[in-house]
């Protein structure tokens, strides 16, 4: 028989997608890939553990906050009726601070770096807190999720080099557009439903045009990075993972080109092997040098 404590973790591990990693790892590989440039190679095992573990504490507390947030609406989408609060075994105040424990330890992880690392902090934690709200009034929320998700990237640099460089910045930017990507593919699973409760979403503003925004955003993803990346000399390696990327981009078009929910599903879920690619491409070039 489960006791009542494994019971309370079992249900805490549902409310923060413990059995569904995509959603972390699509985080993880663009922030080691800025950290692997902000070192000029690997950073050493502290950084390394502080990001690593730092991104899945915050993605957690992001799911915990999205979810109290759209508690009204996920009762009446299919794919989220079943979450912990949204079915009543988790209630908001027990998410609330759930989602601030992991915050917290998040937090206390960055202020083992330096102090410009953990003043970026600040509005990635802000920008977290907003973004599930920006689904009722703006246009593309995904945006908004980019611009928390991406601040990642700028921690790196700030934690390494004690400032964020214009090369940064644009992996920043070319970033945001993958987000824009992978989570309209994750918005056109729920488009209906959505439309019923009056959502706005990126997939739902792009109407029939929804999947060539999506190629265009992979594309702009990989050119930003590119323009980022040639400067620095990585070498063939890193080609032959821009090759790659491009090579997943014309499988993801042919996953989402029909807009069915199983394609589009599964098109995000396997989005983090572009992340994945790149990554692998920029340690490989530093560890061949």
């Amino acid at each position: 028989m489960t006791s009542p404590a494994r019971s309370r973790l079992s249900l805490y591990l549902d409310l923060i997608r413990w059995n569904r990693p995509a959603g972390w790892l699509v985080l993880i590989w663009p922030t080691l890939s800025a950290l692997w440039l902000a070192a000029d190679g690997f950073p050493g095992w502290h950084l390394l553990g502080v990001f690593a573990l730092g991104t899945i504490l915050m993605r957690s507390a992001g799911c915990c906050i999205n979810d109290v947030a759209d508690r009204d609406f996920d009762r009446h989408v299919k794919r989220t009726v079943q979450r912990p609060i949204t079915s009543g075994l988790v209630s908001v105040k027990e998410a609330l601070a759930v989602g601030a424990v992991l915050a917290l330890l998040a937090l206390a992880l960055v202020l083992t770096t330096t102090w410009a690392a953990v003043a970026w902090s600040v509005p990635a934690l802000l920008v977290t807190v907003l973004y599930p709200f920006t689904k009722r009034f703006f246009a593309m929320p995904q945006a908004v999720l980019g611009i928390a998700f991406n601040f990642g990237i700028v921690i790196a640099f700030a934690a390494v080099r004690g400032e964020v460089p214009d090369t940064a910045w644009l992996l920043w930017l070319g970033n945001l557009f993958w987000v824009l990507a992978y989570d309209t593919e994750y918005a056109m699973v729920d488009r209906d439903d959505d439309l019923k409760l009056g959502m706005k979403t990126s997939a739902i503003t792009l109407g029939r045009f929804d999947v060539a925004g999506v190629v265009l955003f992979y594309l702009l993803f990989m050119a930003f990075w590119a323009v980022a990346l040639v400067p620095l000399a990585l070498g063939a390696i890193f080609y032959v993972a821009m090759a790659l990327v491009l090579a997943q981009v014309l499988w993801h078009w042919r996953l989402i080109r029909h807009r069915t929910r199983e394609g589009c599903f599964q098109a995000f879920r396997e989005n983090h092997w572009i992340g994945f690619t790149l990554f692998a491409g920029i340690a490989l070039a530093y560890a061949l040098r």
